[in-house]
Order: structure tokens, then sequence, then C-alpha cells
């Protein structure tokens, strides 16, 4: 969009997130350009997670959705925006079984795992390290559970509304246990911003993704209906209970529970070994 005071041409700002539903939803309102942007312009890619996370540790966008646990292997190059995030409190990634297991079981399966740089992956290693895993596209994993070639599969976007319709066992919710643990949200995923655009740009930018994301929860039957066309054939009540787990008030802002778990999840991969270098959780201001 030009800006009209200027008559310059748009700065183009590349962002990229996830085709989720509840990622999607968030970034609504600029991908329509329902809103002013002040002579910037922003060009939209949508990848999975897995490939988001691996293309940031080339710095390849601008602005980029992330998995916690990939931030530490780029806090060099980017900064947490401080609005954005998907953040479970008291429920979150669910590891799932053909038939009931104890969590004692653990040690020894063989899991399906979404990608080694998410926060699920890290969370379950914190939890347990012990077993052994094989790495499934996050919309395979039910179907490798189903057919035996693993023993569990850790589920994270809307398998976790519907295991049970397939016939599979929750073993554990990791929200649930990062919970009773520390009191503390489960962070999943966030947005991330490059720290080379500057202080002032850096900034900029972040006002317009959070208005964005205001702009959602206020016209929320047109967002989910913008999200729907990427919900990979969910029903509508499904993709509004997704948008609703993960896009909530600790979406528009972290606050202090929400960055202490940031903080948490990672101190804890660090001591346990996961991680290899204690990171410093730095937020846009």
């Amino acid at each position: 969009m030009e800006s009209a005071s200027t008559g310059k041409e748009p700065r183009t700002i590349t962002v990229a997130h996830s085709p989720d539903s509840d990622d999607a939803f968030m970034f609504y309102g600029l991908a329509t350009n329902k809103l002013e942007t002040d002579g910037l312009k922003f060009e939209h890619t949508l990848k999975d997670i897995q490939s988001l996370n691996e293309d940031a540790r080339q710095g390849v966008f601008d602005v980029t959705a992330i998995s916690f646990h990939a931030y530490c292997y780029v806090a060099d190059k980017y900064a947490l925006l401080p609005h954005g995030a998907s953040i479970g409190d008291n429920y979150g990634p669910i590891l799932v079984a053909k038939e009931p297991r104890p969590v004692e079981e653990i040690p020894g399966m063989k899991i399906a795992i979404p990608g080694e740089l998410t926060s699920a992956f890290l969370a379950m290693r914190i939890f347990n390290g012990e077993f052994e895993y094989e790495i499934v596209p996050f919309d395979e994993i039910i179907d490798a559970v189903k057919k035996g070639s693993v023993d569990a599969g850790l589920l994270i976007h809307e398998g976790q509304l519907f295991y049970k319709e397939f016939g599979l066992d929750k073993i554990l919710d990791l929200g649930e246990w990062w919970f009773e643990e520390t009191g503390l949200p489960l962070p999943m995923g966030g947005n991330v911003i490059r720290r080379d655009l500057g202080e002032e740009l850096m900034r900029e930018v972040s006002g317009h993704l959070k208005r964005s994301i205001e702009y959602s929860m206020e016209n929320r039957e047109d967002a989910l209906a913008y999200a729907m066309q990427f919900a990979r054939d969910m029903p509508l009540e499904l993709a509004d209970r997704f948008v609703a787990m993960w896009v909530n008030d600790l979406t528009l802002d972290y606050g202090d529970r929400g960055r202490e778990a940031v903080r948490l999840l990672l101190d804890r991969g660090f001591e346990a070994g996961i991680i290899p270098e204690k990171v410093e959780v730095d937020f846009v201001d």
C-alpha cells in the first residue's frame, strides 16, 4: 500500500507464517490489506513450521513465525515480538498411542515427532528424553500411530482435538504436565523479527502486527472465514475451537507469565542438555 503522505515507494517487509488456521487468523488484517501500514508493504509466505524453523536459521524472512525451541538457534539474528504467540495455558501437545499406555513406558518407545526444532519435541525431551524418535510430518503422525510403525505420536495442531475419533488414547498432555510442574502456560510458537531492520522499524512493524491480531479478534467471524481456506478441511466448529485455543489474551501480549514461561522452557532445555547454550530471551519493546 503506497503511503499517501509521502508518495514514496513502500518498503516491503517479508512475513512468513504457517498455513494453520490460528496463524492465518492472526494475520488476516494485514494479509487482506484491511489496515493502513504507513508506507510499509507486507509480503506473506506460507510454509509449515518445520520449514520456517529451518529458514529462520538462514535469516530468510524479515518476520517469521517460529517454534520457541528454534529461537535458541537464531537469537543472534532475530528478536521476539511481544505478541503473536501460541501459548497453551494448562494444555499443549498430546502424546497418543493405539491403546492405553502409562507414562512410565515412554523410555524405550519409538515416538513420531513433528520436527526436532519444535517446542513440542523440546517439552517432550524435558519430560523424559529416553525414547527413540522418528520425524514424521505433523499431519501424518496419527496415521503412523494407527499403522503401528511407531509406538506413539506427539500431536500438535488440530490433531490435539480429534485423536479420539481415530480410537487413539492419550498418554500425556504436555501442557497439563508443565502447568502442574511450574504453574505457567506452555509456549509453543511466537513471531520474531530481524534485528538488522533497526530498532525504529522493528517497533513500527511490531505495532502493525499487533493491530492485525486486534482487528481479527474484533472481526472474528470474517477472520475465521478467511482462516478456513487454510484449515485443511476442518469443520468450522473445530477450526473455531482450535483458533480459540491458540489465539487468546497471551497472543496479544505475553504478559509477565508468558515471558517467564518462555525463559523457563529454554532454561530447562539448557539444563537438560538439549539446548547447547543458555539463551537470552529478548523482546522488542
